[in-house]
């Protein structure tokens, strides 16, 4: 498998001279399967340069899948331009909606509103197909199977593992490591610490043994207290979590906005320092735009 990154941003796209090196695209990544199938990660605003990359290569058969549909990981795909071509084909998958209680075809319906949106979907002239998943489902891709796991975040989002002759990447999308919403003491505090505990084996199982994790590591662990509850990750947790699973390679991605290049760098190295990996442990590399990862 080939996997590459076209947006690595969270929250809002951040544009500009101190976020080059790293880019400021929100969340795409595409997988290539041994086949050449292709498989898109989210459709934030670097789905439009995946796009662009695309046109040469009509006719397109791309299957999305949605982690969640917070708007840094769905603003993008209205302009993705191959759904607006004949012949191509173009299946978006991902979670039911309780709140709305609709299925993944609320993700274009709700942005292609004309109040939002100048273009109806009806004018879009590629074959579109949404597949709403049920918790747990595994989807065919040809040479590849795609599985996904609930995570932790304040909707449902879905992180989604890919197995492909023997190889394999998860991608989080948006998550926040379990936590006790109760103090120690309280009457629900071990009933519901039980409950977490049971919920983190679940994610444990789904990345365990990959050799990619792709994780969300918004914040260090001085920022996190502020933001505990928004549904992001740090990069200490994210490190824990490949450590304790065997993951080979982890990739830290959903770059907080405000950060710049040398900022990201600064408190990744930070993060780094609070660990002795050796032999055995996974390698830990920040996401940029144009990374490529043969697997």
């Amino acid at each position: 498998m080939k996997v590459r990154f076209w947006g690595v941003r969270g929250s809002i796209p951040s544009p500009g001279p101190h976020t080059i090196r790293y880019g400021g695209n929100t969340t795409c990544i595409e997988v290539r399967t041994d086949a050449g199938e292709l498989i898109v990660l989210d459709g934030g605003t670097g789905i439009f340069a995946l796009a662009q990359s695309l046109l040469k290569e009509l006719p397109i058969k791309a299957n999305v899948f949605i982690t969640h549909t917070h708007w840094d990981h769905i603003h993008g795909l209205p302009f993705f331009t191959p759904l607006y071509i004949p012949g191509n084909s173009v299946r978006i998958c991902g979670a039911h909606d309780v709140v709305t209680g609709t299925g993944i075809e609320q993700v274009m319906a709700v942005q292609l509103q004309y109040s939002y949106f100048p273009v109806r979907e009806v004018e879009m002239h590629a074959k579109i197909e949404y597949q709403t998943l049920p918790v747990g489902a595994t989807v065919t891709v040809g040479d590849a199977t795609v599985t996904n796991a609930i995570l932790n975040h304040p909707v449902i989002n879905l992180g989604y593992r890919i197995d492909c002759n023997g190889k394999s990447v998860f991608f989080t999308g948006d998550h926040e490591a379990y936590f006790n919403i109760y103090d120690p003491g309280d009457e629900d505090y071990d009933e519901y610490q039980m409950l977490i505990e049971e919920k983190q084996r679940m994610v444990d199982d789904a990345v365990r043994g990959v050799d990619v994790l792709i994780a969300d590591c918004s914040y260090t662990l001085a920022e996190y207290p502020s933001k505990r509850g928004w549904g992001h990750g740090t990069f200490d947790g994210s490190i824990e979590l490949a450590r304790r699973c065997g993951v080979k390679q982890l990739v830290c991605t959903h770059h907080e906005p405000t950060r710049s290049d040398d900022e990201l760098e600064r408190v990744f190295d930070e993060a780094l320092s609070h660990f002795s990996l050796g032999p055995g442990d996974p390698s830990v590399i920040l996401s940029r735009e144009g990374l490529e990862i043969e697997i």
